[in-house]
């Protein structure tokens, strides 16, 4: 029988328990209370950016913290290790992981995409990649993971091929059709895909990406490993790592999940490849593997990776746990995307199927949204004049189509609306109003003063 790291956790042979879900469930003035430390009086219905964290949990952060502070040695060698084993192991049921091992909690994303691309980088440099050789993204993939692609990948000889999709979207298959063009591309003149990158649910615009599909589609064309952006995915859509079968998944579990900033799980599949994947930081961990060189690289506060058990308490305070929140969140937020459609006379950006708790609305023409500039400008304006927090996206016109349009003209610009649980309908109606007002008055975003 293989040897098993005992600071891996649990075999996978234990039977997982199920959560217990409270027979009374959260009322509204606690879920107030929970989230009394947001700034009153704003708009907050951008949660896909930073996330939220219930008080309770914070407070569980803090006790962490003064555990730690208390006496470090003790915490070090007695508690830190166990509490990050137990955190793993709530995830690694949560996703439908193999084996604890398969899971290690990182910072972010942006640290686990810095973890997958290190690896192929050094295959590149090291000569067992041609340079010739190519990776795979979507277009619209977060502006870090094409950072780590130019630090680690096209800086050692490998080239990148970008999949353009879509947007507006109709159809899951509108995005298959996009995805395999451009497998065709990356694999001419003999070239070999070594890593193909796709986001679970893109960030701007945002969308739900068929990823289990395109994953099957990269198997079939022989692509080499498949990295699964899912930045987005856990608390706002099911996860079920061994349905999808990437090689590598990521999720924040600050964004949707409720932990304090910032932790993510990068959920690795067992094989070679696997194996030489290694924390960019380097401790005296180094070469443990990776769920144990992440969880100990060097004096820092790891609370936010502890605090996940007291996570799973507070979504269990709900009626269906976590899965009734991404009901309830997508069912809310597609409904305000379409009374926000209505009162603009616009549209959405996607079906409601290819949504989760955060939709893309059209902006009216007459802002005359023309740039990116624009959007800033107008996303400070909300936020500044009307006390709304809200994404804007830029929707750069194709050359030759006039794309979606309203009454007065082509729609350029969409605002990306979140639903957490904190949310009502005041925040929507606030946007709503703000929108209204600016057309009203004539102005465009231009036209918009801010300090």
């Amino acid at each position: 029988m293989e040897h098993e790291d005992p600071r891996n956790g649990e075999s996978p042979h234990r039977s997982s328990k199920k959560p217990k879900f409270s027979s009374n469930y959260i009322p509204e003035s606690e879920i107030r209370d929970e989230f009394s430390h947001h700034q009153p009086r704003v708009a907050r219905i951008n949660n896909g950016s930073f996330g939220s964290c219930p008080g309770s949990v914070l407070a569980a952060q803090r006790r962490w913290q003064l555990q730690f502070l208390r006496q470090p040695d003790a915490f070090y060698f007695n508690t830190l290790r166990n509490g990050i084993t137990a955190s793993r192991m709530i995830i690694k049921d949560l996703i439908n992981a193999d084996h604890v091992d398969e899971v290690s909690l990182v910072d972010n994303a942006t640290t686990a995409a810095a973890i997958v691309l290190q690896q192929i980088g050094h295959s590149f440099a090291e000569g067992k990649f041609k340079k010739s050789d190519t990776v795979l993204m979507l277009h619209c993939a977060y502006q870090a993971v094409k950072k780590s692609i130019q630090a680690y990948v096209t800086r050692a000889g490998g080239s990148v091929v970008e999949v353009r999709l879509p947007f507006p979207v109709n159809s899951e298959e509108e995005i298959i059709s996009e995805f395999k063009k451009s497998i065709t591309e990356g694999k001419s003149n003999g070239r070999k895909i070594r890593l193909a990158i796709i986001d679970h649910i893109t960030s701007m615009p945002s969308v739900v990406i068929p990823v289990k599909e395109l994953v099957r589609v990269c198997r079939e064309e022989g692509i080499d490993q498949v990295f699964v952006d899912a930045a987005h995915a856990i608390g706002s859509l099911k996860v079920d790592v061994k349905e999808i079968g990437a090689d590598f998944y990521v999720s924040n579990l600050h964004k949707w999940f409720f932990c304090p900033p910032s932790v993510a799980f990068l959920h690795c599949k067992k094989s070679n490849a696997s194996s030489d994947v290694h924390h960019p930081v380097v401790s005296h961990e180094y070469g443990n593997g990776l769920p144990i060189e992440s969880s100990w690289i060097g004096t820092r506060d790891y609370s936010s990776q502890l605090v996940i058990p007291a996570v799973l308490e507070f979504v269990n305070r709900f009626e269906g746990g976590i899965e009734g929140i991404m009901e309830r969140n997508h069912e809310r937020v597609v409904k305000m995307g379409k009374m926000l459609a209505e009162s603009w006379g616009t549209n959405l950006g996607s079906p409601p199927e290819m949504c989760t708790a955060m939709i893309m609305v059209g902006l009216p023409s007459r802002l005359c949204l023309n740039s990116e500039e624009d959007a800033s400008r107008l996303r400070s304006y909300l936020r500044d004049c009307h006390e709304v927090e809200v994404p804007i996206f830029y929707q750069v016109p194709k050359d030759g189509e006039d794309g979606v349009r309203d009454n007065d003209g082509c729609i350029t610009g969409y605002v990306r609306i979140s639903h957490q649980v904190y949310n009502t309908l005041d925040d929507y109606e606030k946007l709503r109003d703000a929108i209204n007002q600016i057309v009203e008055d004539g102005k465009t975003c231009k036209m918009l003063c801010i300090e």
